[in-house]
């Protein structure tokens, strides 16, 4: 909600400082992710690890370039000072991974499914990701900037020193969501399904405000004739 004096000061988001050391090529032709493998400073360009499973593996320092993650399965996955940039896929499943000081660029994706993730110092710039499943998450330092989410579900997560920069958001379920120092100021678009009365520990600006005016009006059972 909107603050007074000095409570409008709120707490930035920490951005991830991500610098890779020299990478080598993921493996060769027909090389596939393993259950728990353990992966150090390489690189995957335009590899397509659709429908590959990975649970519990470990990600550290490695960069993803143009990857294809359709159903991919990373349950329980450990990404650490990584980059994805201009992934692909539906129904990658990532749920209770945990990503840390990672960036996230330009992905094209669907139904990803970070349920029960815990995710710090990340950076997701730029692209569309359409039903993607935050619920029991837990964010700390994330920034969304520049990108396009439809329908994010954000259920019973834990968010803090979360921000919107430039960023749509359409459709969004806050049901139940737990919020300290999460600033929606700078969203492009502000597009509240459900969970509307979750907002406290969230500053919104005046123009918003008059735009969730029906939405709030609503929860009170107030009607605008």
């Amino acid at each position: 909600m909107a603050r007074q004096g000095k409570a409008q000061q709120v707490k930035q988001a920490r951005r991830p400082e991500i610098q890779l050391p020299p990478l080598r090529d993921f493996g060769g032709a027909g090389e596939e992710l393993e259950p728990d493998g353990d992966y150090d400073g390489l690189v995957f360009a335009e590899v397509d690890l659709g429908r590959q499973d990975g649970p519990g593996a470990r990600f550290l320092d490695c960069a993803f370039e143009g990857c294809a993650l359709d159903g991919t399965g990373l349950a329980g996955a450990r990404f650490i000072d990584s980059v994805l940039t201009g992934p692909r896929g539906v129904g990658t499943d990532l749920s209770g991974a945990s990503l840390r000081d990672v960036e996230l660029v330009d992905a094209r994706m669907g139904g990803v499914q970070l349920h029960g993730a815990v995710l710090e110092r990340v950076l997701i710039r730029g692209g569309k990701i359409d039903y993607l499943n935050l619920r029991e998450a837990r964010l700390r330092d994330v920034v969304f900037e520049g990108c396009v989410l439809l329908e994010p579900d954000f259920g019973g997560a834990a968010l803090e020193r979360v921000e919107f920069v430039d960023c749509v958001l359409r459709g969004a379920d806050f049901t139940g969501v737990r919020m300290k120092d999460v600033d929606l100021r700078q969203a492009a678009e502000l597009g509240i399904a459900r969970g509307v009365e979750r907002l406290t520990g969230a500053v919104i600006s005046p123009a918003q405000l008059l735009d969730l005016a029906p939405v709030f009006a609503a929860q009170i059972g107030v009607r605008v004739l």
